[in-house]
């Protein structure tokens, strides 16, 4: 089975000067939620792909990764001790037994389980109860970059027509784009992680087709070639790391690229849907 993109964490230090920017772009944020272990986050949604924009709101409240416990507050907190942008790197689930079979068969390092609920805030004012459960896996050759399943018990209190309705045309995810000193690197973890073992390499970088959205490793050259010398020149950080997010968009004529130091550390890269 290859999965697919499900949503993409966007660490940033100020939640509603981010929301703010989306919103100047065209795009409906969800307000705020909170997670008991300290982050807060507003929404993108897309046709069953999201960005989630993520801060630390109460740091007391976050508890440190121990042995084999993943802490997704600690992880977010000390990414954005270094930079912001795009920390964690999500795929859609259809059970957590499942993706956790699949990924030791596959040899990958899996954390404990992990699941947890939230109220969410509705555009119109009510709320209802979603849960998650995360299966989270770890990569030595990308240490700053987390990634994990999420299976979303609640479907139909999650997915918004009001929240999915951009004033800019944004529908659906293209692509997430990874810079790597060597992409072929990464082969075999996304090959893993995915279930898309079918993928094509060649001198610029790697790319795999998942069920929802491609994932692209590419060099820093091919990287600059993509999105011209101004987007590339905001990337910051150690390599490899999640760099751009592609979006088809209704009724655009052109491509549109939005650098990173104009978005909170991640390169959205509009493009005219069909």
């Amino acid at each position: 089975m290859v999965r697919g993109l499900d949503h993409l964490v966007v660490a940033v230090k100020d939640l509603e000067k981010a929301g703010q920017a989306y919103s100047e772009l065209g795009f409906t944020v969800t307000p705020e939620n909170r997670h008991p272990w300290g982050t807060a986050n507003r929404l993108v949604q897309l046709d069953r792909f999201f960005i989630e924009l993520l801060s630390v709101a109460e740091p007391e409240k976050i508890s440190e990764t121990s042995g084999n416990a993943f802490s997704f507050g600690a992880f977010n907190r000390d990414f954005l001790k270094a930079r912001e942008g795009a920390s964690m790197l999500v795929l859609d689930s259809t059970g957590a037994e499942k993706d956790r079979s699949d990924f030791q068969r596959a040899g990958l390092h899996l954390y404990d389980p992990f699941s947890f609920e939230r109220t969410a805030h509705l555009a119109d004012g009510s709320t209802a109860q979603v849960a998650f459960d995360l299966t989270l896996v770890g990569d030595d050759l990308s240490p700053g970059i987390g990634y994990f399943t999420c299976h979303n018990k609640f479907p139909e209190n999650f997915w918004k027509p009001a929240f999915q309705s951009h004033a800019n045309g944004a529908c659906s995810v293209g692509a997430i784009y990874m810079i790597a000193a060597d992409p072929s690197d990464h082969h075999e973890f996304l090959g893993g992680f995915t279930g898309q073992r079918e993928m094509r390499a060649t001198s610029l970088g790697l790319e795999l087709e998942t069920a929802r959205g491609d994932i692209r490793v590419l060099t820093p050259y091919a990287y600059q070639a993509l999105v011209g010398a101004e987007a590339a020149s905001s990337v910051t950080g150690d390599l490899p790391q999640i760099a751009a997010l592609e979006i088809a968009c209704q009724g655009l004529d052109q491509k549109k690229i939005v650098p990173a130091e104009q978005l909170f550390g991640l390169t959205l890269i509009l493009t005219p849907a069909g």
